[in-house]
């Protein structure tokens, strides 16, 4: 099991900062906005608390967002008005249902995509922690990520990047970056991203 709280509480501290005017500003998340990047984290949040639930594995289940847990992509036209206050709340209900052992055990779906339920607790981590880091370089806010949550992100994405096809879709081609860089910023290098990235 991985603490999802410290994580999830860096995103909301990070929301909290987000004036209007920032809401169309770019990320390093190429052709994606400040907008889009929070209304993609409005609908991660219920894909993955689902997931940590298995709500999302009962028959009948109505799959809120379509492609993989990657390519949720929401847009800032769609961003819900009220998210200032349900964007906090979602993050809170997804760490806690992470937080559950039970949930960390058999399978787990989100996005259309059926993972065992380790993995998954991965995946949603790693999606906190590097739009998180996405969401401060559009926002010009300071990043920080718990050593624990760190460590767990920049295994996923080594694993990651000896894996092509695993990568696909999930992460950016890798960007070389020093072997003696800090972990977060070795970390954005394999997942494609890069740590001098300004707007």
């Amino acid at each position: 099991m991985i603490d999802l709280v410290p994580a999830a509480r860096e995103v909301a501290m990070l929301a909290v900062g987000i004036q209007d005017r920032q809401l169309h500003a770019a990320t390093p998340c190429e052709g994606k906005t400040v907008g889009d990047l929070l209304d993609h984290f409005m609908g991660l949040t219920v894909a993955f608390r689902d997931a940590a639930t298995k709500a999302s594995l009962d028959a009948g289940y109505d799959d809120r967002l379509q492609g993989t847990p990657t390519d949720m992509w929401g847009s800032a036209e769609r961003l819900d008005p009220d998210w200032r206050r349900l964007l906090p709340l979602r993050l809170d209900e997804l760490a806690a249902a992470w937080a559950d052992p039970a949930s960390w055990e058999g399978m787990a779906r989100a996005g259309g995509v059926t993972l065992p339920a380790n993995v998954m607790g991965l995946v949603a981590l790693d999606e906190l922690v590097l739009h998180g880091w996405d969401l401060s370089r559009g926002t010009d806010q300071p990043f920080s990520c718990d050593p624990a949550s760190l460590k767990a992100v920049h295994g996923f994405a080594l694993q990651s990047a000896e894996d092509p096809a695993a990568r696909e879709g999930l992460f950016g081609p890798v960007i070389e970056v020093p072997e003696d860089a800090r972990l977060l910023d070795r970390t954005l290098g394999l997942a494609g991203r890069d740590p001098g990235w300004t707007p």
